[in-house]
């Protein structure tokens, strides 16, 4: 199973998905995600500016269209694998974790900017794959750039969400990566192509690096 936008607009990502999740999981309606959408850009602190901010898979594959991208830092949030995968790159039986943003500290990713006419139809797109079982809080917030800063939506963990896993010590963050599979791959490749993207923009995440260090390790040990 592969995300792209094309698997997304035609229903088949979901699809598979819906069927790793089980028939009581609780997925975001057509006309719920419409009303969000229109929410948050009548939210807009500045209109016509609309960035979106990627502190994961959003870096090295968006799946939508945009006209800028520039690397950003966002302030009072961190990068955190603090919500379950029990679908996608992990399932019931191997679960994972997936990144979200927490409340603390600073995090630099990339920020794209989305054509102010193209918003409603791209950011639908992007409510697709981030809101899906709405396991995150969209907010607006600054993204700090090279060019000066911006408005641009990021997603926050939901902490009242049943994927909400926090506290979880690095050992125990390291091996769910290390073991979580599912219909999109391994969950360490996860982890492993973030952390890779980001060196790329020149970006040090020490914590994820850390923790790539120890997922290498447990594979190479054979507990995978």
């Amino acid at each position: 199973m592969k995300l792209t936008r094309e698997s997304l607009l035609d229903g088949t990502f979901h699809a598979a998905v819906r069927s790793s999740l089980g028939p009581g999981a609780r997925i975001i309606s057509d006309a719920e995600r419409a009303a969000q959408v229109g929410a948050i850009l009548d939210r807009a602190p500045r209109r016509g500016r609309i960035w979106v901010f990627g502190f994961g898979s959003l870096i090295w594959n968006p799946a939508f269209r945009f006209v800028e991208r520039r690397t950003a830092r966002i302030h009072g949030f961190h990068r955190q694998f603090c919500l379950w995968a029990r679908a996608g790159r992990g399932s019931p039986e191997r679960p994972g974790l997936m990144l979200s943003l927490e409340p603390g500290g600073s995090c630099t990713g990339v920020a794209y900017r989305i054509a102010s006419r193209a918003a409603p139809t791209e950011l639908d797109i992007i409510w697709r794959r981030e809101m899906f079982t709405m396991a995150y809080r969209p907010v607006w917030t600054t993204a700090y750039t090279a060019k000066g800063p911006e408005p641009a939506i990021a997603f926050s963990a939901n902490r009242q969400h049943e994927r909400y896993a926090p506290g979880l010590a690095d050992a125990e963050v390291a091996r769910l990566l290390a073991t979580g599979s599912g219909p999109m791959g391994r969950c360490c490749d996860y982890l492993f192509d973030t952390v890779e993207h980001l060196r790329q923009l020149g970006i040090r995440d020490r914590r994820l690096e850390a923790l790539e260090a120890k997922v290498r390790a447990y594979g190479a040990a054979g507990l995978e």
